[in-house]
C-alpha cells in the first residue's frame, strides 16, 4: 500500500508542477511577452548571425534551468507553487549554486527574448519582474523559509547567494 501511495504523491507533484508552470512562468515568460512584442522578430540585418544565436542560446539556457529547477521540486512531491510546497528544502542541483534560480532563468528568458525580438518594452518589462521577484522573495518567500525549515534555511542561506549563482556548489 505504501507503494501506491508514494507512486500517488510523486503523479500528483509532477500534475501539479506542470500546471504551475504554466500558470507563473509560462504567463510570465510566455504570454506577457508574446502580448508585448507579438513575437515579431527584429531586423538585425548584419548583426543577426550574432544576435540571433545569442539569443536563442540564453532563452535556451532559461527554459533549461527552469525545467530542472521545477523538476527537483516535483522530485521531492512538492511543488514551487507556495499552496504546494515540498516537505523537504530543496538544496540539491542547481540550488547548491544559487537559491533563486527559477527566477533567473524566467528573466534570462525575458532578456533573450528582448534581444531576439529588439524590443525595449520587453526589457523594461524584464526590469519590472525582477523588481517584483526581489519583494516577492525577500516579503514572502525568504521570512516562510526561515519559519517553515530553520536553521537549515539559515545555513543554506548563508552559504549560497540569491542572485548571483556560487562558482563552485554548495556541499551542506
Amino acid at each position: 500500500m505504501a507503494h501506491v501511495s508514494h507512486s500517488a504523491s510523486l503523479a500528483r507533484a509532477w500534475i501539479g508542477t506542470i500546471v504551475f508552470l504554466f500558470v507563473a512562468p509560462g504567463v510570465v515568460a510566455g504570454l506577457v511577452p508574446w502580448l508585448i512584442t507579438g513575437w515579431r522578430w527584429h531586423d538585425w540585418d548584419g548583426a543577426a548571425w550574432v544576435v540571433l544565436p545569442l539569443a536563442w542560446l540564453v532563452i535556451a539556457v532559461g527554459v533549461g534551468f527552469l525545467l530542472y529547477a521545477f523538476g527537483l521540486f516535483a522530485l521531492q512531491r512538492g511543488t514551487p507553487a507556495p499552496v504546494a510546497p515540498t516537505q523537504a528544502l530543496v538544496v540539491t542541483g542547481v540550488y547548491r549554486y544559487v537559491r533563486n534560480p527559477m527566477y533567473l532563468a524566467v528573466l534570462a528568458i525575458i532578456l533573450g527574448q528582448a534581444l531576439l525580438f529588439g524590443s525595449w518594452w520587453l526589457m523594461l518589462y524584464a526590469g519590472i519582474v525582477l523588481i517584483a521577484f526581489v519583494a516577492f522573495v525577500t516579503g514572502y518567500e525568504e521570512p516562510t523559509l526561515s519559519r517553515t525549515y530553520g536553521k537549515q534555511y539559515l545555513e543554506y542561506r548563508r552559504n549560497v547567494r540569491g542572485w548571483w549563482p556560487r562558482l563552485r556548489p554548495w556541499r551542506g
